[in-house]
């Protein structure tokens, strides 16, 4: 294991027990828990992108502002849904956000989960063409989006422009050189991770898996990193790819994390279906540290990635969640070989 960082839907409720009350805590408390990750010397503040709901929905203002907040902690999303994007508008955003950031996106992108409404992504100027369906989408537009973060001119200049134009063809600016290799694909099979790796993307994997063969879920997320890993070989790419899987991690070491989480100690897999589908969830992981190195240790698909994302549950504020993640990086990590 070589990195580990945190996950936030950075949810947000009036409810009486959420320390997050508005869009505007959610947002500012996202940027405070980056801070605090990168001080407590976690490598990744990651934020999951839901549109029509009470969550985190638009990720470049909040990258540039954790951008310009930290200096070292990488910034990523896991992931933004590519039905609701306009490629062109997005390679721009992103390209603003890295450079602010000095270079540090990890971006996170996907087809997109089951949506708070109905064809969502309609409602935001994307229809799918006549034959294709929504995912056809969010692929199409993910190819046009890496196409576009390579920096090659493709747009005519106009002959008489309003400001001097540099010779030949003209590209989305601002360009940010090594974008393109820091995109990573959010799959949820094992057929889209090969998928990935024949398109030159990192590959994300979540704790839910959209199939189910009848092994426990980390065994099943090891297979699909495997055939990730195959694939990417056999593509013949000339870079090493990454590889993240996401896990729900409490240490309990006080009182307040035995109340919060105790009843999680004996966790298991859940399988259920969604989109019409079987799916694989993956259990939480809370107990005392020694039980944690002990249970995470036989995880294989930790094993095999190079990134850990923690899940955390961000109505519960700030202060405890930078807790949970010093916890696991002081009482864990280190005992699974993590520096």
């Amino acid at each position: 294991m070589k990195k580990i960082g945190f996950l936030s839907f950075g949810h947000w409720s009036a409810e009486p027990h959420s320390m997050v009350r508005s869009a505007a805590d959610a947002l500012v408390q996202s940027i405070e828990l980056a801070v605090a990750a990168e001080e407590a010397g976690a490598d990744g503040a990651y934020f999951r992108i839901h549109h029509f709901a009470q969550q985190l929905a638009s990720p470049f203002p909040l990258l540039a502002a954790a951008g310009a907040r930290t200096s070292r902690i990488e910034l990523g999303t896991a992931v933004i849904d590519m039905r609701y994007e306009n490629p062109l508008y997005m390679a721009e955003d992103a390209g603003a956000a890295d450079l602010i950031s000095g270079g540090r996106l990890q971006l996170g992108i996907s087809r997109g989960s089951p949506e708070q409404v109905i064809d969502g992504f309609r409602y935001f100027g994307h229809v799918p063409p006549e034959g294709t369906t929504d995912a056809d989408m969010a692929r199409e537009h993910t190819k046009v989006f890496l196409e576009v973060l390579k920096g090659e001119g493709f747009a005519r200049p106009n002959p008489r422009p309003m400001f001097p134009n540099p010779p030949g063809l003209l590209r989305v600016e601002p360009h940010s050189p090594g974008l393109r290799d820091r995109i990573w694909w959010g799959a949820g099979n094992r057929a889209t991770a090969e998928w990935t790796a024949e398109q030159g993307l990192n590959l994300m994997s979540s704790t839910l898996l959209t199939e189910d063969t009848g092994v426990p879920f980390h065994q099943l997320q090891a297979e699909q990193i495997q055939r990730f890993r195959t694939a990417w070989e056999a593509a013949g790419h000339n870079r090493e790819p990454r590889v993240s899987v996401s896990r729900s991690i409490f240490p309990i070491v006080n009182d307040l994390d035995r109340q919060l989480f105790w009843q999680q100690r004996d966790s298991t897999d859940q399988v259920g279906r969604l989109d019409g589908g079987n799916a694989r969830f993956g259990r939480t992981y809370a107990g005392e540290p020694d039980k944690l190195v002990a249970e995470l240790a036989e995880d294989e698909a930790i094993a095999a990635a190079d990134t850990l994302l923690l899940t955390v549950p961000n109505q519960l504020g700030v202060e405890y969640n930078a807790h949970v993640i010093e916890s696991v990086l002081t009482h864990v990590a280190p005992e699974l070989g993590w520096r």
